[in-house]
């Protein structure tokens, strides 16, 4: 009895996490971009806001130019800083695209909309650049 509670709770749990993968892949407002697209996009979009949402050490280990170090727990605290920015092109990226979602549900949560997302992140950067 208690294996098939465990079983339907671990289901209920991977549907979850399924859906809000999928919504975040769907929604409108958030382009998806590969680390070859980002590169062109950034050369012709001089008025882009590109968000570096790892941590502080690894922003300072390199990251694209022209960056902001944006930590993802710390956007919430932090999004007055950018609403300047509100109605321009934010590129969200983190290392491995894991974590850039939850940056970029902040800011669509906060009247953000004209977002785009680095897929696979900065790891993929780096390998495209070679």
């Amino acid at each position: 009895m208690q294996d098939y509670v465990l079983y339907i709770v671990f289901a209920i749990f991977l549907i979850f996490i399924g859906y809000r993968k999928i919504s975040f892949s769907l929604n409108k407002n958030i382009k998806h971009l590969s680390s070859e697209e980002v590169f062109k996009f950034i050369q012709k979009n001089k008025d882009l806001t590109i968000l570096d949402v790892r941590t502080k050490q690894e922003f300072a280990s390199g990251h694209i130019p022209g960056s902001k170090s944006f930590p993802v727990g710390e956007i919430a605290s932090r999004i007055n800083e950018l609403t300047k920015y509100k109605d321009k092109p934010i590129l969200v990226y983190c290392a491995s695209g894991s974590r850039s979602p939850s940056a970029v549900r902040i800011l669509l949560k906060n009247s953000f909309s004209n977002l785009y997302h680095m897929k696979r992140g900065l790891r993929d950067w780096h390998q495209s650049l070679k």
